[in-house]
């Protein structure tokens, strides 16, 4: 409970901090003092503590729901539709999270080659209970935001002791997965990026599967088992987000941008874009930028 509660104090302090020193700068404080809209945005490689408050994720046909004490992997680029539901100016959600790379990953597998490396359905999203072993150094972790000259030598010795908790931990075999090459959750991965560079082009599953070398009936199966969703589903999520932004980003006319994300008819991505968020394009958009909570939700694209 005391590690909590420093926990607690520390994301408090460097929430929002554009300070962090190289050294530390994948990790990012998060604190939000009232419950948020349901958000769309596509969550990157991370792994996160919650020390206050609760959130509720949506990704696909499941919901996670994590809170102090808890927390988080997310494996690869996932299209996640997310709100904070526990949080108040008393008693703000307080989280913090670490980018996860997978070179640094690969980098302490080497080291340890002949650990248990079972092979495991790959999984996209995982919540656990943390142990004082990972709270601790996420701590340490912390404190360096206040010690610039320390976290140069220490930052790098403290994420390689957070991700060797993680890979020890309930979601090792997830941890693992991203930092072998040639693991079912990394083929799928490289799908993954080939969708969000290239949202507009057709997604034919026989030329994925050709691309990371896996059968077609494999690549649906594992490709499922990660985003809890088909390539097709995936990619229209990726779709309706970029089209989304690019609209709050520039104005642009509202059927330019959906032949720009992949769509030939205006009324296809018109229902499609409503069913997603709730209300047609222009209305949606123009309800999003007059909203006083705006820049809220922009900060929290990425938000654990």
């Amino acid at each position: 409970m005391e590690l909590i509660e420093e926990l607690r104090l520390l994301i408090a302090r460097h929430a929002g901090s554009t300070q962090a020193p190289p050294s530390a700068s994948g990790i990012r404080a998060i604190s939000v003092d009232a419950p948020t809209e349901l958000a769309h945005h596509v969550m990157e490689p991370i792994f996160a503590v919650v020390a206050q408050g609760a959130k509720r994720a949506v990704l696909g046909d499941k919901v996670f729901e994590y809170g102090a004490g808890q927390y988080l992997v997310v494996s690869v680029d996932l299209p996640i539709a997310g709100h904070v539901f526990r949080a108040s100016r008393e008693e703000p959600y307080l989280a913090v999270g670490l980018t996860l790379k997978p070179t640094a990953i690969t980098s302490l597998l080497l080291e340890v080659a002949g650990s248990d490396q079972a092979t495991t359905e790959p999984a996209g999203f995982g919540v656990s209970t943390a142990p004082a072993e990972l709270l601790e150094p996420m701590i340490r972790m912390l404190r360096l935001l206040d010690r610039p000259r320390d976290a140069a030598v220490l930052g790098p010795m403290l994420e390689r002791e957070i991700l060797w908790r993680l890979l020890n931990g309930e979601q090792g075999a997830m941890v693992r997965q991203i930092g072998l090459a040639d693991s079912r959750l990394s083929q799928i991965s490289r799908a993954i990026r080939w969708i969000r560079a290239h949202p507009a082009k057709p997604v034919r599953i026989e030329e994925l599967a050709e691309m990371v070398a896996m059968s077609s009936s494999s690549f649906h199966r594992h490709f499922r088992a990660v985003t809890t969703m088909s390539p097709l589903q995936y990619q229209k999520l990726i779709r309706l987000q970029a089209a989304r932004n690019r609209l709050l980003a520039e104005s642009e006319d509202v059927a330019a941008v959906g032949f720009s994300v992949g769509y030939d008819s205006p009324s296809q991505f018109s229902r499609e874009y409503s069913r997603l968020f709730g209300a047609p394009p222009g209305r949606d958009v123009a309800r999003l930028r007059s909203a006083a909570r705006v820049p809220t939700e922009g900060q929290l694209q990425s938000a654990p």
